[in-house]
Parts: structure tokens; C-alpha cells; sequence
């Protein structure tokens, strides 16, 4: 698995680096078919203050490209939010591509 963190209009600290990784590997538990992952912190400079730290993240796995972006105060709890979205995205994902009705079409032939 390709992981890229970058940072925009911030710097992507070793702390927060490490935090990004501990919260994405609950996606690739999920799901090990996962290639690619690049995810984008930002800070925007907008005048109210809540929702100005956003996370987007961009995952390619077999089959589909997924993307979930958040946008909170904190840029830790925008994290939360993001990898909640991104494993309800791969676990659909997931469910889509498994073939759920090989049992009853051993039944049909037997």
C-alpha cells in the first residue's frame, strides 16, 4: 500500500503523521486490497472559525477509486470524521464485490 500525507498551508507533523497512520489502518483490517492512499490536510482561511481544518483523502483499491473529505475545527476530530467516512466507503465497497450467492448456486446444480 502507497501512503502519501501531505499538508496544505501547514506543516504535517511527525505527530500528526503517526495519528493519520494508526486511524487508516483500520481501513486496510477492512479491506487488504488497498493500493493506493493519499491524503490532503489543509487549513483554510476562511472568517468563521469551526470547519476550517479540512482532511480529504483519495483511496484506490481493486476495483474503484473512493474519496471522503471532513471539515471540523480540530484537525484531529476532522481526521476522526474522515476514517469513519472512508471505512463505511470500503466496507460497502467490500460487501459489493463478494459474491454472495455461491451457496445457492451449488444447491441449483446439485
Amino acid at each position: 500500500m502507497n501512503l502519501t500525507i501531505s499538508g496544505h498551508h501547514l506543516e504535517v507533523t511527525p505527530a500528526l503523521r503517526s495519528y493519520v497512520i494508526t486511524k487508516l489502518d483500520r481501513i486496510t483490517r477492512h479491506f487488504d486490497q488497498v493500493v493506493d492512499v493519499k491524503v490532503l490536510l489543509s487549513v483554510e482561511k476562511q472568517k468563521e472559525k469551526e470547519k476550517r481544518q479540512r482532511a480529504e483523502c483519495n483511496i484506490h483499491v481493486k476495483g474503484s477509486d473512493l474519496f471522503a473529505e471532513s471539515a471540523h475545527a480540530d484537525l484531529y476530530a476532522a481526521v476522526d470524521e474522515l476514517v469513519d467516512k472512508m471505512d463505511r466507503q470500503v466496507v460497502r465497497h467490500k460487501d459489493r464485490i463478494q459474491d454472495h450467492h455461491s451457496d445457492a448456486r451449488r444447491r441449483m446444480v446439485a
